[in-house]
Parts: structure tokens; sequence; C-alpha cells
């Protein structure tokens, strides 16, 4: 038993440890990506479009910015997750914006509660999907008005925008490697296991 505690006690201090530590490379990398990554988007909105129609840079681009560049070893983070769960969540968002387009108690929790079921279904869950599929029935101004197109840009548009530059920043230095191939290899373990029960 004390040898259990002992033990547990010194893998939890190193995972304290590794967690706590200040790897200044790592954060500078993080930032360059982020920053240009949201850099583009926001290039793009504020010379392509009016100041007063914020179409292009969504909210929830942000949330996807600390996944793909601060957290790039999270299964949440892969491209997959990344261009499928926001695309998936805009798709739900515009349907239920259609079903029930004045019915935002209704709408609003319909569209984030299918999103992440779909997103679980498909092997795509991206938390920051949840706030794209929000963002589609909650919106006023453009936003309700480009229908599907908002499917296509800016969502779309601004996610191969950001996973370009992931693909960039998180693969210059040896330290850094995006997409996972942890995270590649746990899905192809899964499936393995996951076929292997199929056929008892």
């Amino acid at each position: 038993m004390k040898k259990t505690i002992k033990r547990t006690f010194r893998v939890s201090k190193y995972v304290i440890y590794r967690e706590t530590l200040v790897d200044y490379k790592e954060h500078f990398w993080s930032f360059l990506g982020a920053f240009v990554g949201i850099g583009i988007i926001a290039f793009i909105q504020s010379h392509s479009l009016a100041a007063t129609e914020n179409i292009f840079l969504i909210g929830s681009f942000g949330a996807s910015s600390v996944l793909i560049y601060g957290a790039i070893q999270s299964p949440l983070a892969q491209p997959r997750n990344l261009v499928g769960g926001h695309v998936i969540s805009a798709l739900v968002g515009v349907t239920v914006y259609k079903i029930v387009p004045d019915i935002i108690w209704l709408a609003a929790p319909l569209a984030v509660a299918f999103s992440i079921v779909l997103m679980q279904y498909t092997k795509t869950l991206h938390p920051p999907g949840g706030a794209t599929a929000l963002i589609a029935v909650s919106s006023t101004g453009k936003i309700p008005d480009l229908g599907y197109w908002y499917v296509l840009s800016p969502v779309l548009s601004g996610c191969i925008i950001l996973l370009l530059a992931a693909l960039l920043f998180n693969n210059i230095t040896p330290n850094r490697s995006y997409p996972s191939h942890t995270s590649f290899k746990r899905l192809l373990r899964k499936k393995h296991e996951h076929s292997h029960k199929m056929k008892k």
C-alpha cells in the first residue's frame, strides 16, 4: 500500500512539474502561429469587408487557436477535428436556424447539443465547434443572411487558414510535430479494437 502511495505521489509530482515548466521556445511558436493564423483572417476581414460586417472573423476561431497552436498534441486539436468539427457544427447551426429561426431559447440548445453528438459520432470532436453552431443561431445582421454559405465562408475558409498556419509553425522545430502522430496511432488502435470486437 505504501509503495502504491509513494509511486502515485512521484507520478503526480512529475506531472505537475512537467505542466508547470516554462518553455519559452514553445510559447514563442504558439504565439507566432496564433498571431499569423488569426492575423491573416483579420486582415482579410478588415480589407475585404465593411467594418460593420464582422462575418469572417468569428469568435470560435480564437478558441480553436488555443488548441491548434497551444495544445498541439491534444486529440481535439488535430486537423480532422479542427475542420470537421467546425464544418459539421456550422451545418447544424444553419439547419437549426432555418427550422426555428425566431425561438432562440430552443434554437441555441438544439444547435449546440446536436453539434456535440454529430462531432462525437464522426470522431471530429472540437470544443470550439459548439460556439460555431451557436454563432449561426444567435447572431444578428449578415451571418443569418448567409444561410449555408456560412459553412463555406467564414467557417471552412477560416479553418483552412488556421490549419495552414498550424502546419507551418507547429513543424518548424524538432520539438513540435503536427498533426500529432500519437493521436493518429491512438485513432488507428481504436479502429482496430472496434473491428476486432465486431468480428467476435
